[in-house]
């Protein structure tokens, strides 16, 4: 395959992704390795909790071609998932209210990027096919030990920010990744995204449970969105007030980045809100019976948390607010039929409404400038 044969498919390949919905689509090689060692030390450090499958695969996270044989470049692609008018601060601010991260309010994101990388890849495949070219890909999009935000950073969408995540200069970072790994030597982007968080450090005083050890290093054990959604146990005491009224995940370190005040809605209307997700009543969501929730979360990345997490962390939430008869007596009435790990937290929910402690906002959420 030619140089300018390949350069060509490269441009077609962008072409392509811009017509199915993709914002940015950007070419990288397989070179992991000063990745990989970070990721090995993050692990020994014991920062990825209880998260097992962050290492069982090895090498393959890093090295592209021992996760599949052949691969030579990396198809990496950018789709925007931010909702329209969500209004995260003034949800934040209401203690009956319940906070689901953004990026949840919607359908599930693993489904429908799949299904377009899909039709990508059959694109790049007719095209090589025409041209008597051999053509191999796989598409992945958080379901595979792929470092997907380190290949997107060396396809040039973005950097990673001191937050962990992939930041952009034009579209800030509520957006996922999608990748295609392929047999294909096409020409690589080179990334014009250098890191622009200069001495900006609003993530991380931000972050209600102080989860940044330091600057791209995340401790999930305190991290509230690990809390909430990868946690299969009880939350630690120490970090219950300061969840506040998050039941699952957590945007703080995105609502302050000063570079998500380029952040745009989407188009895409399965991400947005669904049963009222996005502006949720606590003590309404909690009375949701298991078959409630199925229906509900249809479709969603929340469904995956189960009803028994979903009631836990609604209960943590409820006891970081007011103490109304109505919140009490409700909770009182859960305890009947409530599994251990659910009454836990209802006791503790009950414990601190009835003493009168109410949670201490840590910090307050506002925009600071870049830089």
């Amino acid at each position: 395959m030619t140089e300018s044969l390949l350069a060509d498919l490269a441009q077609q390949i962008k072409i392509w992704g811009r017509e199915l919905g993709f914002q940015q689509v950007g070419i990288t090689d397989c070179q992991l390795e000063e990745e990989g060692e970070r990721l090995r030390a993050w692990i020994d450090a014991g920062y990825h909790a209880d998260m097992d499958w962050m290492g069982a695969h090895g090498e393959k996270r890093w090295r592209p071609e021992l996760l599949e044989p052949g691969t030579l470049r990396v198809i990496s692609v950018r789709l925007d998932y931010l909702p329209p008018d969500t209004q995260p601060i003034k949800v934040l601010k209401d203690s009956s209210k319940a906070y689901v991260s953004r990026y949840a309010n919607g359908r599930d994101y693993h489904k429908l990027i799949r299904k377009r990388l899909a039709n990508l890849s059959k694109q790049i495949d007719t095209y090589c096919a025409e041209r008597g070219i051999e053509s191999k890909g796989r598409a992945f999009t958080d379901s595979a030990p792929v470092m997907e935000k380190a290949l997107a950073a060396k396809a040039g969408l973005g950097w990673i920010g001191k937050n962990t995540l992939v930041l952009n200069s034009t579209a800030g970072s509520y957006f996922f990744l999608g990748e295609i790994y392929t047999n294909l030597p096409l020409p690589i982007d080179i990334s014009e995204e250098h890191d622009q968080c200069g001495d900006c450090v609003a993530c991380l005083r931000v972050c209600p449970t102080d989860a940044f050890i330091d600057d791209r290093t995340l401790d999930a054990r305190r991290c509230i969105s690990y809390l909430t959604i990868e946690n299969k146990g009880p939350i630690p005491e120490e970090f219950r007030e300061p969840i506040g009224n998050r039941i699952y995940g957590c945007d703080d370190c995105q609502i302050v980045c000063p570079w998500n005040k380029f952040a745009k809605p989407t188009k895409e209307k399965d991400f947005h809100p669904r049963h009222g997700l996005d502006n949720g009543e606590l003590l309404k969501l909690f009375t949701w019976s298991e078959e409630e929730f199925l229906r509900k979360t249809e479709g969603s990345a929340i469904r995956r948390i189960g009803h028994e997490r979903w009631l836990r962390n609604l209960a943590v939430a409820l006891g970081n607010g007011e103490a109304t008869p109505e919140v009490i007596n409700t909770l009182e009435s859960a305890r009947a039929d409530a599994t251990p790990l659910v009454l836990e937290h209802i006791d503790w929910a009950l414990e601190r409404l009835r003493s009168g402690r109410r949670r201490r906002r840590k910090r307050k959420i506002k925009r600071k400038p870049a830089g």
